[in-house]
């Protein structure tokens, strides 16, 4: 293969390879914290292993008995509930807005609550 041939192949590579900036307009999800505390860890490692965090509370809650854990989601509600509806479900909810950004199901309250009624959240099919 010719210098030549290899430079233009190295080329095409990098502009099919390259990042767009498709979706950099995309907004991002409006999440505030409603009762600023203390978190229990920085806020890229809550955005990354939160989830990991509370399976692992939930496990030694359910299996243990062990309360009060560090990670709980209780805490989290404590936390960042709204002030307007007392949950972290529905618009502007702390955990909805982040997780239908990322498309992720959000399966916490298929067994649990949040603190505001089914109702208000636009709950009301899911079991408390």
């Amino acid at each position: 293969m010719t210098a030549r041939l290899c430079v233009l192949l190295a080329a095409l590579m990098g502009t099919v390879l390259a990042p767009t900036s498709v979706g950099a307009g995309a907004p991002k999800p409006n999440i505030r914290i409603e009762n600023p505390g203390q978190c229990i860890a920085p806020a890229e490692e809550m955005r990354r292993n939160h989830m990991e965090m509370l399976k692992h509370t939930r496990d030694r809650t359910l299996r243990l008995g062990i309360r009060g854990e560090k990670a709980s989601l209780n805490g989290c509600i404590e936390c960042h509930a709204s002030k307007t509806t007392g949950s972290v479900l529905g618009p502007g909810g702390f955990c909805q807005e982040c997780h239908a950004y990322a498309a992720v199901k959000l399966d916490c309250w298929d067994c649990h609550q949040p603190k505001a009624s089914l109702k208000t959240t636009g709950m009301a099919g899911v079991k408390p």
